[in-house]
């Protein structure tokens, strides 16, 4: 089976790149995603498969903290159009205790993700995007996650993780497949220099004065003064 393959590799590989921490980039400012905004984010856990030296996490819990993690990254964003968010997990790794140093399998999660725009009602991906996250390194997860961290510790830290992971390929997909709008979508628009400055300049000037414009009462003028039957 290939997912239980792919489990198998990544959760005993050596070497590896190391998986962002997406719980700590959501304390970054937020940037719109082109004119992307949540309208539904299902989760579902269909058939998803356990990798070996794994504990073990129902379908149950895996649907209700990645569907915590896809909202707390994905309601964030306010933009003008509705998409939706069907994800499957697949297959997950939630380290053991081993022996530390020598034999520490790493925590990975596995998920197929598909967009579809609410407005039409099609998908943007026609075939599932398969994305996999890894635990992000720190000095908890050096010696393996399995011997610091509680099954639901790391359950949480996995899904802020390939919630941060399918953010990225979204980005990816609006910067080269025109998703969201397209690149400069959801940005403000910025007048260039030129048009910048005239504006400063004219905004500046004082209102310039038009004919008849004076003030009614003048006291430089003498007033005229008529006498009965003059």
């Amino acid at each position: 089976m290939k997912i239980l393959r792919a489990l198998t590799l990544l959760a005993f590989a050596f070497t590896l790149s190391a998986c962002a921490d997406g719980a700590r980039e959501l304390r970054k400012p937020v940037e719109p995603i082109g004119n992307f905004k949540m309208g539904h984010g299902i989760v579902v856990a269909p058939n998803i498969v356990k990798g070996p030296a794994s504990r073990d996490a129902s379908d149950e819990e895996w649907i209700e903290t990645l569907d915590a993690a896809i909202e707390e990254r994905f309601r964030r964003y306010q933009g003008d159009n509705f998409y939706h968010l069907g994800i499957s997990i697949e297959g997950y790794v939630l380290a053991q205790p081993g022996i530390p140093l020598v034999f520490s399998p790493k925590s990975v999660l596995i998920v197929n993700v598909t967009v579809f725009e609410d407005a039409t009602g099609q998908k943007l991906n026609e075939e599932a995007e398969q994305l996999t996250a890894l635990e992000a390194p720190s000095a908890e997860t050096v010696i393996g996650s399995g011997v610091t961290q509680s099954k639901e510790e790391q359950m949480r830290n996995l899904s802020a993780n390939i919630a941060l992971v399918i953010e990225n390929w979204m980005r990816r997909q609006q910067r080269e497949e025109g998703w969201f709008g397209g690149p400069d979508a959801g940005r403000p628009i910025v007048p260039d220099a030129e048009e910048a400055a005239e504006a400063e300049a004219a905004e500046a000037q004082p209102a310039a004065s038009t004919p008849g414009s004076a003030s009614v009462f003048d006291p430089t003028l003498e007033p005229e003064i008529t006498t009965p039957g003059g």
